[in-house]
């Protein structure tokens, strides 16, 4: 426990101050519970109740105002150790919150390849949530239990040297052991059933994300009793880890109380046996109480902080991924490039079968260059180590000669622009839309670059213009309106290298027309990588690398490959004759 204890603290080490101020209060509060009122009580009951009646009303209400006053203490000194704590954790889950966030923006592409979105989306808000609660927890239920124990501990010292007979009520205190024993076992389950919660937690949220992912696929092919059954088994998945969650939980607190009240009932014996004082009794058992109850709660913080640590865990393997694509020590500047490409023997691999496999080619600046071939040939990962998505395994991609490894990252990317196509819009409006081509755009080039990929008109008939919302992934817009987006940024990032891949597949062919006249000039003095799935889209490209199995078999123009090259006449005739 004492290692999960650290990792816990180690989050809130950067507020160490208020976390000690909280632990230094939280003791008096600890302090006058379980010491000063077990003496409070022993001297009430004993001077009013068990002694003579020769008390004047000033000393009743002196000695019954004791009580009034350590509550007093005892609650100004809860609440500021609890709000110290909590401000200390929740800035601490807040910082961790961002880190992962953070950590994930530069996690490279083939991670999340591997990752499901969902899952991730839990880790971030489910499992941090959870981390939480276990520091609320600690706050509200812990922190005082220290000081309560040695002040009740001490008190009872102290009435022992006093009076004759009460080391013998002590004897009660060998249950204590005890209970180590069931919080031990309790605690070790409670770690492994709360980390199978938590990743049930995951398979749920990915469940919950496809589902409205996919909400158009989902009513097209009636699969909605089918995602409903998904869903129920889920959920049932979840009910059962978190049951046995609440199993375990709340089984070491009767454990402890059953022990604890074993040790109470003995002292009772034992007092009335020795013929203690009323007031003296009262205040051992007072102590002794404090004392088991202190111990309950630490118990279920053994528990807590064991569903804590499996969250956090959870959190440190997506945070320990490590960042294999990173910006040299002394990168090259990088302002403009004249957008000359060259693949030197690459080869690549997403896992133990290669991608790309000693892969050269020579795409000079001005070259409208056309990626051809059969699905999984290599075409994407082509496009995709031009930007540095992907680190090759062997070889180099070079830029105007220099290898792309030696820029930063964003200088790199700064020079590329993308048109995918299956286009991603975020939930803002058009303009912030477009504008994510070139951040620091204004409006009114934001509006050219617009009417440059003939979207300013469509734009213009919406009632709001470009403050129009478009919904979650453009969900508002139809596919041609969302590419038109998608080249509006193209036009305004107006980077030396555009890569599109079936820039123009989602367009009716009057806007392909329109499009492909906007494209015929966007290209002009750029290096342009065109992802080809329909032949018609590559008539002006200067060469063609025909893709086969993550090899360029064969490159050229069309002319020279459709007389030449085998595998591009039997693609490019199957669609004519399509």
């Amino acid at each position: 426990m004492l290692k999960n204890l650290k990792a816990l603290l180690a989050l809130v080490r950067p507020y160490r101050a208020k976390v000690f101020l909280s632990v230094l209060v939280g003791s008096i509060s600890g302090a006058a519970t379980g010491g000063g009122l077990a003496k409070g009580a022993e001297v009430l009951f004993t001077q009013i109740f068990d002694g003579e009646k020769g008390l004047s009303n000033t000393e009743i209400i002196l000695i019954a105002a004791v009580f009034p006053v350590l509550f007093a203490v005892i609650g100004v000194a809860t609440f500021i150790s609890a709000y110290l704590i909590n401000d200390a954790g929740l800035a601490a889950i807040k910082d961790l919150r961002e880190r992962l966030f953070n950590h994930l923006q530069r996690l490279p592409l083939a991670f999340f390849q591997s990752s499901k979105s969902g899952d991730l989306i839990s880790r971030i808000t489910a499992d941090t949530q959870m981390l939480q609660l276990t520091i609320t927890f600690i706050a509200r239920n812990v922190i005082a239990q220290p000081a309560m124990v040695l002040a009740a501990i001490g008190y009872l010292a102290s009435v022992a040297t006093q009076n004759e007979g009460v080391l013998k009520i002590y004897l009660c205190l060998i249950t204590l052991p005890i209970v180590i024993v069931p919080i031990r076992i309790f605690s070790k389950k409670l770690e492994f059933k709360a980390r199978a919660q938590q990743e049930e937690l995951g398979a749920l949220t990915n469940n919950i994300a496809q589902n409205l992912d996919a909400a158009r696929e989902v009513r097209s092919f009636n699969l909605q009793d089918r995602e409903n059954l998904r869903f129920t088994e889920r959920v049932t998945e979840l009910f059962r880890a978190q049951l046995k969650v609440v199993k375990y939980s709340f089984s070491i607190g009767p454990v402890v109380e059953i022990v604890s009240s074993i040790g109470l009932s003995i002292a009772f014996i034992i007092g009335y046996k020795q013929g203690i004082d009323g007031g003296v009794f009262t205040g051992i058992f007072l102590a002794l109480y404090f004392t088991y109850t202190a111990i309950k709660r630490l118990g279920t913080f053994s528990g807590e902080l064991h569903k804590g640590i499996a969250a956090l865990d959870r959190i440190n393997e997506v945070i320990d991924q490590p960042i294999t694509i990173e910006d040299p020590e002394n990168p090259i500047e990088l302002d403009t490039i004249q957008g000359n490409i060259d693949f030197r023997d690459v080869t690549f691999s997403y896992s133990d079968t290669p991608a790309l496999s000693n892969v050269n080619a020579s795409i000079q600046k001005n070259d409208i260059c056309a990626l051809v071939g059969p699905s999984g040939a290599g075409k994407s990962t082509f496009a995709n180590l031009v930007p540095r998505f992907y680190d090759v395994s062997n070889g180099q991609v070079t830029i105007d000669g220099v290898d792309i490894r030696s820029f930063r990252q964003n200088d790199l990317r700064q020079q590329v622009a993308i048109v995918s196509q299956d286009p991603v819009l975020f939930d803002d409006t058009i303009m912030e839309n477009i504008r994510l081509g070139c951040q620091g755009s204004s409006d009114e080039e934001v509006r050219e670059a617009a009417k440059a990929a003939f979207a300013d008109a469509f734009i213009g008939e919406m009632d709001l213009g470009y403050d129009t919302i478009v919904g979650e992934r453009g969900v508002r817009l139809s596919g041609g309106q969302k590419q038109r987006i998608a080249i509006a940024r193209a036009f305004l990032r107006n980077a030396p290298i555009l890569i599109l891949d079936e820039a123009t597949s989602a367009l009716d062919s009057e806007s392909e027309k329109m499009i492909q006249e906007a494209l015929d000039r966007l290209v002009v003095g750029k290096t342009v990588l065109i992802i080809a799935h329909r032949f018609s889209t590559i008539k002006n490209a200067t060469q063609i690398l025909v893709f086969k199995d993550g090899e360029i078999i064969d490159s050229g123009t069309h002319e020279t490959l459709h007389s030449r090259c085998s595998l591009y006449q039997s693609l490019y005739d199957q669609q004519q004759n399509a």
